[in-house]
């Protein structure tokens, strides 16, 4: 994680020096924008989030078996409770969010409540409450930013260009040259953040299968909700995955999994057999050490 951290400030850094140089008024009008939408990802991810999933926050009272494991996790860990959420979804799945642990808020699918077990759903629970615990929202936010401005300024360039910024000339200054070279640099910037990004949230994915294997001191029962979440992700129909295929960061598991191969370098999660592995690597060190 520290070699990705420092190759992403890398990249900001080439990155903000050679756009500076070749367009600074661009580079301006695309930070701005940019620092909004973070923003607002930022303040409001736990609104916008129970919004696009349909979830709502149930209480002790309508939930208490669910509210139950939420308190037995935040007891062994020593953190506040966060606001507990359910999705009416048959896509067994789970996810946290919120900027910090005061504004945190962890959501279930009914489809997972119905298939899991109650160990297996501390387990589950206890992923996604590390993500609060270790500020994976304001980290992943924070990271992002650079493909953000970036990808506006591609975007935005390639329309202007496409309404004749091309063929624009500005005094001895050939503005279509210049937008070619923004495009370019943005594109570049975009796609090597964006690998940088994903590869970021793999590693916070293992890291927070760690710490709740840790905290439970059962990584076989998250390995068997694994197993089990991403054995029953086939038997969904696919327009239902499709549908809850843009939230896959958030998500415990993405909806479409699938072994290494190329694209596995795009995804926002570690393959299946790579969380299993470090688990029962985890197992086996707890059995010696017991």
């Amino acid at each position: 994680m520290l070699v990705t951290m420092f190759l992403l400030g890398l990249v900001y850094v080439v990155f903000v020096t050679a756009f500076f140089v070749i367009a600074p008024s661009w580079g301006l009008i695309a930070l701005v924008i940019a620092v909004v939408f973070l923003l607002a990802q930022y303040f409001f991810s736990d609104r916008l989030a129970l919004y696009a999933m349909h979830g709502r926050e149930v209480s002790p009272a309508e939930m208490p078996e669910l509210h139950g494991v939420v308190d037995r996790i935040c007891a062994m860990s020593d953190t506040p409770k966060p606001r507990v959420a359910v999705a009416d979804t048959d896509v067994p799945n789970a996810f946290a969010t919120g900027r910090d642990q005061r504004r945190a808020v962890v959501c279930v699918t009914t489809g997972l409540l119905r298939r899991l077990d109650p160990v297996e759903l501390e387990g589950v629970l206890a992923h996604e409450m590390s993500h609060i615990a270790h500020r994976d929202v304001a980290v992943m936010t924070i990271a992002s930013f650079l493909g953000v401005c970036a990808g506006l300024i591609t975007r935005f360039g390639l329309e202007w260009g496409l309404w004749g910024g091309f063929r624009q000339r500005n005094g001895d200054q050939n503005t279509g040259l210049v937008l070619l070279a923004v495009i370019a640099v943005s594109a570049v910037a975009y796609a090597v953040s964006f690998l940088l990004t994903r590869a970021l949230s793999r590693y916070r994915e293992l890291s927070a299968d760690r710490a709740a294997a840790l905290l439970t001191g059962r990584p076989s029962a998250l390995a068997g909700a694994l197993t089990k979440i991403s054995g029953e992700m086939a038997r969904i129909p696919n327009r239902d995955l499709r549908a809850a295929e843009p939230f896959n960061a958030f998500f415990f598991a993405p909806a479409f999994t699938k072994g290494f191969s190329v694209s596995s370098l795009f995804s926002t999660h570690p393959p299946l057999e790579r969380r299993l592995a470090q688990l029962r690597e985890i197992s086996g060190r707890l059995s010696r050490g017991a």
